[in-house]
C-alpha cells in the first residue's frame, strides 16, 4: 500500500505541486489581505485605501466620458457612493476593488512560475492590466446603471463578472501557452 502511494505522487508531483503552490500561496495572501482589512483602516481614507483609490479613479474616467459626477463616503455602510448627474448610482465596496482577483491571478502564475524575472514581470503587468481593466469596468458599469436601470442585475452580476475573469481566464492561457520553461536537452 505504501509503494502505491509513492508511486501515486511520484507519478502525479507536478499536479501537486502546482496546488499546493495555488492554494498556499491564495491562502497566505487572502490572510495578509484580510489583515490589511481588519487592521489597516485610515481615518484619511474611507472604507480604506485601495478601495477609495478604485473609486476615485472610476470617477475621474466617468468624468472623461462628459459625466458630471461625484463620489462620496456612504452613511449606510463601508463603501463609496458614486453619482452622475446628481443621482447616486452605484456603491464601490471592498470587494469591487479587484484585490481578491489579482490574488486569485498571482496564485495562478506563481504556481506556474517559470524565471523569478518573468514570473514577477508578469504578474506585475497582469496585476496592472487587471487593475486598470476594473476601473474601466466600474465606470462602464455606472454609466449602464445610469441609463438601464432595468438591466442593473445582468449587468452586475453577469456580464461584468464575466468580462473581468474572462481576462484573468485569458493572461492565464497566455501565461501557459507564451511563457513555457525552456524544456532541457538531455
Amino acid at each position: 500500500m505504501q509503494k502505491a502511494s509513492l508511486t501515486f505522487f511520484q507519478k502525479n508531483k507536478a499536479v501537486i505541486k502546482f496546488l499546493l503552490t495555488f492554494f498556499g500561496t491564495y491562502l497566505i495572501l487572502a490572510l495578509v489581505y484580510q489583515l490589511y482589512l481588519t487592521f489597516g483602516q485610515s481615518t484619511t481614507f474611507y472604507p480604506e485605501l485601495i478601495t477609495h483609490i478604485v473609486a476615485l479613479q472610476s470617477e475621474q474616467l466617468i468624468a472623461a466620458f462628459g459625466y458630471e459626477t461625484f463620489i462620496t463616503e456612504s452613511p449606510y455602510n463601508l463603501s463609496m457612493r458614486i453619482a452622475l448627474n446628481g443621482e447616486f448610482v452605484v456603491q464601490v465596496v471592498e470587494g469591487c476593488n479587484a484585490v481578491s482577483v489579482i490574488i486569485l491571478f498571482l496564485s495562478f502564475i506563481l504556481a506556474f512560475k517559470k524565471t523569478w524575472k518573468s514570473t514577477l514581470l508578469y504578474i506585475f503587468a497582469g496585476s496592472i492590466i487587471i487593475y486598470t481593466l476594473n476601473v474601466i469596468r466600474i465606470a462602464l458599469l455606472t454609466i449602464g446603471i445610469y441609463h438601464y436601470p432595468q438591466h442593473t442585475e445582468f449587468m452586475h452580476g453577469t456580464l461584468f463578472p464575466v468580462f473581468i475573469y474572462g481576462v484573468v481566464f485569458l493572461l492565464w492561457i497566455s501565461w501557459v501557452r507564451n511563457f513555457k520553461k525552456p524544456e532541457k536537452n538531455e
